[in-house]
């Protein structure tokens, strides 16, 4: 989308510290570069991206979409963030390259797709050594043909799009926006209804990839089990530096974590949950700047994102010492059977919202065994009353795929009063949470949060935890990290 300036530097992807270059290093620089080809095939999952840019063609007969990946984003200054391609855009393509664009133009009987990419940089101008989009700053880029190989899509110089763009009608064109600010500057927003900000026509086409992504495939599957298995052993990585009889930082178990999750995959999927003590009870707690202590528990909520950029969702509660208190053991018994009631409910046909309601009621039993519910399990569940939410607060689950909160951008209808289908992948994750300060519980629950969560997949006789490498049960989890902390930490291999 830049053009290089007249004196040989390129437009953008230089900066104010780099220094002079005289011109007889320019000259030797430009001369004396060897050609090289990658050797790409193919990738297996190809048909499966056609598939999906074939179900969404026929969503929208006789328009363009146009869908960004999204560019680098600025952690600070002049430095960014490890590239992360926008998950819509990398579920159509299979593409994980910055900068990018899908162009959906209609072709009377379809679509027909083009990949508005950056190629690898020629070596006609001094971009190779000189930007920072160069080849000697990020490494080797494919060519055209070579993606066009590995996704099996047409492809073309990202420096052609402005063009491309130009000359699109807004009452026939689409635009997934709000993830490239020069694709949206250029193809003018319909004159029409808004929904949440946006065009109505443009929210539409995020609705519909949003529910095409509700169904997964079997390789899509075979990606979640991928990242999910990998979690697992992240899970017993963590458990095996777990001192029994000391503290140490949620950090570095957090940082144990990651280093598996950069090992098997991709990266964490979300910012790592690791609460000790009273930090479980903050639901997004991800300052992990605390300590565990023999006695208290340890909630760690953590995910490995896979190279394909699946996601896993699971939680898991610790006793640092080794073993639950009764009072500890009482709550984590009540999380579990809600989690279990949750997932025995859980089948094709069954309305999402009634899979809350199966968990939230094994709760409120719960809360009422306790004797802190303030009426009674009934009227605690009435929709005008809910007053048992006050120590659970979120829902029992979401969707989970290519992101971890997968296909947010579905309809209220399709999703959360909607009904589940064969191929859902779901969590299942009640939690309990006792705030240290609330003053209408016992003193000595103050400070306990508990939450199980497991990634569930729906099929035609039933839900299977894919999740199942971890223990649930509290008498299993006491086993499993004393089994853990006797084989010992050992580096990813």
């Amino acid at each position: 989308m830049s053009e290089d300036r007249t004196d040989g530097q390129p437009a953008d992807g230089t900066e104010s510290h780099d220094p002079d270059f005289p011109e007889a290093f320019l000259s030797f620089m430009r001369q004396g570069w060897r050609d090289t080809t990658l050797p790409v095939g193919p990738r297996v999952e190809v048909p499966n991206h056609a598939k999906r840019r074939a179900a969404l063609s026929a969503a929208f007969p006789g328009e363009t979409l146009v869908i960004p990946t999204g560019g680098e984003k600025t952690r600070a200054n002049d430095t960014e963030y490890r590239f992360r391609p926008g998950s819509d855009f990398a579920y159509l393509t299979g593409d994980h390259d910055p900068d990018s664009v899908l162009v959906l133009r209609p072709n009377g009987s379809g679509h027909d797709p083009v990949l508005y990419m950056r190629p690898r940089s020629s070596r006609d101008n001094d971009e190779f050594f000189r930007s920072r989009h160069g080849e000697l700053w990020v490494g080797r880029r494919h060519t055209l043909a070579e993606k066009s190989t590995e996704l099996g899509l047409p492809t073309a110089d990202l420096a052609e799009l402005d063009a491309a763009l130009a000359d699109l009608a807004p009452g026939r064109t689409r635009v997934l926006r709000g993830f490239d600010a020069r694709v949206d500057a250029a193809v003018r927003p319909y004159d029409g209804p808004r929904e949440e900000g946006q065009p109505a026509r443009d929210r539409e086409l995020a609705i519909a990839i949003s529910e095409l992504k509700l169904v997964k495939d079997e390789w899509e599957i075979a990606q979640l089990q991928d990242a999910i298995d990998a979690t697992v052993r992240g899970f017993e990585d963590v458990a095996r530096v777990l001192p029994a009889d000391r503290g140490v930082s949620e950090r570095l178990l957090e940082g144990v974590f990651a280093l598996r999750a950069r090992h098997d995959g991709n990266d964490v999927g979300y910012g790592s949950i690791v609460g000790a003590g009273e930090h479980a009870t903050i639901l997004h707690w991800v300052h992990n700047h605390g300590t565990t202590r023999p006695g208290e528990l340890l909630l760690m909520d953590m995910g490995v994102e896979n190279r394909n950029l699946y996601t896993a969702d699971v939680t898991r509660v610790l006793p640092v010492g080794g073993r639950f208190t009764p009072l500890q053991r009482q709550v984590y018994d009540i999380v579990y059977a809600s989690q279990q009631a949750g997932i025995d409910f859980i089948k094709p046909g069954v309305k999402f919202k009634d899979v809350h309601l199966t968990c939230m009621r094994v709760l409120a039993e719960g809360l009422h065994e306790l004797g802190l519910l303030p009426v009674s399990v009934d009227e605690a569940m009435d929709e005008k009353s809910t007053v048992y939410r006050r120590w659970t607060l979120h829902g029992f689950g979401h969707m989970l795929g290519i992101d971890v909160h997968d296909c947010s951008n579905a309809r209220k209808e399709a999703y959360r009063d909607g009904a589940l289908g064969e191929g859902y992948v779901l969590t299942v994750e009640p939690g309990l949470y006792f705030q240290p300060e609330d003053d209408l519980v016992p003193e000595e629950l103050r400070g306990i949060g508990i939450r199980i969560e497991d990634d569930v997949l729906v099929t035609a006789t039933g839900a299977v935890n894919l999740s199942a490498g971890l223990p649930r049960r509290a008498d299993e989890v006491e086993s499993w990290l004393a089994e853990q902390r006797e084989v010992g930490f050992r580096l990813p291999g």
